[in-house]
């Protein structure tokens, strides 16, 4: 062994005698001259395949003057100390015996108010190069954490849209190798992620987004506000890669974040509209990644649901055909966090931006699926909302809603929501100059009728003829004729069912 190492020094004692000359050049004023010397340099060493030992040897000799030529004024000789730098990291045995001088001169290079290197394509190599010695040095770098967010705060909003991305790569193996350092500076990287997150290009997009959910995951916590409206938007991008990037950080921060309690009931809205995505292998994903959620929940909560683990096992009467019964753990979750989830929608459903109605009307019968028997207590807010979205000029808001209220009639006490329904369907009647929509209740009666369950309908079924009797019901809505025949023609069906 000890022979094996003298045999090593030797030799990189003699490639460094063979490299005196090269070094001397790298001071020369002519450009061609440096350019020929970094050329031999690299011939030398790292194109001859030496021994890593040796390799290691020569790289700490080597490091000052190729970290100088960093700064030449020739961008080839600055693109060959990068290209020679880069391939020394990747060979020798010991790459972490560089950083005390690689990582301050990235940092003065990439790091400061104004990026010294010009050259967009040297400043990606850069970047490769410092993704490279996070993913072999590791942890060694948590003494040089500061100057690597210096470093990734200034690149992750490079004019140029490959180094954008090498950064964000860069931050999640960063954020990955040390994690018990880097949340002490991740917020830092939070806003220059939000400046870059609509980029034009949608895999700088990807890469922002998949940056970010490693940014939240070692962070605090106390940044995951400031970006959920942006990862929001982006569930409306146009790329199905965006959303599907999205749709995995969403998932991961539900089954992995340390302070996930606290903000499920921002996070679960995210998710569960990714299960109406138009892209089946998204709708896939996020229905694959909600039943992991639900059944970690389930788990680490199995004490105090226990009792229903043996009685809720059988869905509802007249449960929706075709539909899926949700997990315990997915259905306790939403039941959980209804309270703050209802008024949520009942706000979005009106949104100024058709998209961001759409969205919401889709998320709503999902929400009502999963809380079964559990939304009667917000009822009232629930009515309010359908009598606004049905009012809406798009008609996929409506269809939505409507589909809503047939999930309130299977799962709601008809005696419940007669009670209101009813009333709201008489009091529209008389007062329909002040609604935008006074037929609203009507409609919403009809798809509630149309989702309840027969033999529990029947005693209502005099009580609910007697009200659409009414002069005044029927005369205010002659505008909704057809409406009104299709909720009698269901009163008329119930009334024949078994």
């Amino acid at each position: 062994m000890a022979a094996m190492a003298a045999g090593d020094e030797r030799a990189a004692a003699e490639v460094l005698r063979g490299l005196t000359r090269h070094l001397n050049c790298l001071n020369e004023d002519n450009k061609t001259t440096r350019k020929r010397a970094l050329e031999a340099i690299k011939k030398e060493t790292i194109d001859k395949g030496l021994h890593s030992a040796v390799l290691q040897e020569v790289f700490s000799c080597l490091l000052k003057s190729l970290l100088k030529c960093l700064s030449d004024p020739m961008e080839r000789c600055r693109e060959t100390a990068i290209l020679i730098i880069g391939e020394f990291i990747r060979c020798v045995p010991q790459p972490e015996g560089s950083l005390v001088y690689l990582i301050p001169c990235l940092a003065q290079r990439l790091g400061g108010k104004e990026i010294l290197e010009p050259a967009e394509e040297l400043r990606l190599s850069l970047v490769e190069v410092l993704t490279l010695t996070v993913e072999v040095c590791g942890k060694q770098l948590a003494p040089y954490l500061d100057d690597v967010i210096k470093i990734l705060q200034r690149t992750i909003v490079d004019p140029f849209p490959d180094v954008k991305r090498e950064s964000c790569k860069c931050t999640v193996n960063f954020a990955k190798c040390v994690p018990e350092h880097f949340h002490m500076q991740a917020e830092s990287l939070v806003k220059p992620l939000m400046q870059t997150i609509a980029h034009q290009h949608s895999r700088v997009r990807v890469s922002v987004i998949e940056a970010t959910g490693a940014v939240i995951q070692h962070g605090t916590g106390k940044t995951v506000d400031d970006v959920l409206s942006h990862l929001a938007q982006r569930l409306f991008d146009d790329s199905p890669q965006v959303r599907k990037a999205v749709t995995l950080v969403v998932g991961d921060w539900l089954l992995h974040m340390r302070d996930r309690y606290s903000y499920f009931h921002k996070l679960l809205p995210l998710l569960l509209s990714c299960i109406n995505d138009e892209i089946p292998e998204i709708r896939l994903l996020a229905a694959d990644l909600w039943r992991q959620t639900g059944a970690q929940w389930e788990k680490e909560n199995e004490d105090d649901i226990k009792d229903k683990l043996d009685f809720l096992l059988t869905p509802p009467p007249l449960y929706p055909a075709g539909a899926e019964r949700p997990g315990l753990g997915c259905r306790e979750l939403v039941v959980r966090n209804l309270g703050k989830l209802v008024p949520a929608i009942a706000h979005d459903v009106t949104d100024w931006l058709v998209p961001t109605r759409i969205k919401t009307s889709q998320l709503l019968p999902v929400l009502l699926l999963h809380a079964e028997d559990h939304c009667t207590q917000h009822l009232r807010l629930l009515l309010a909302t359908l009598y606004r979205a049905c009012g809406d000029a798009e008609g996929e808001v409506v269809a939505n809603c409507l589909a809503a209220a047939k999930l309130l009639g299977t799962f709601v006490p008809p005696e419940v929501f007669l009670k209101l329904l009813l009333n709201h369907v008489d009091t529209s009647s008389s007062s329909s100059s002040s609604s935008s929509c006074p037929w609203a209740p009507l409609m919403v009666l009809a798809a509630v009728l149309g989702g309840c369950s027969g033999p529990l309908l029947t005693p209502h079924l005099q009580q609910i003829a007697d009200t659409l009797a009414q002069p005044d019901v029927c005369l205010e809505y002659q505008q909704t004729s057809a409406v009104l025949r299709d909720s009698c023609s269901d009163l008329g069906k119930k009334q024949c069912s078994p």
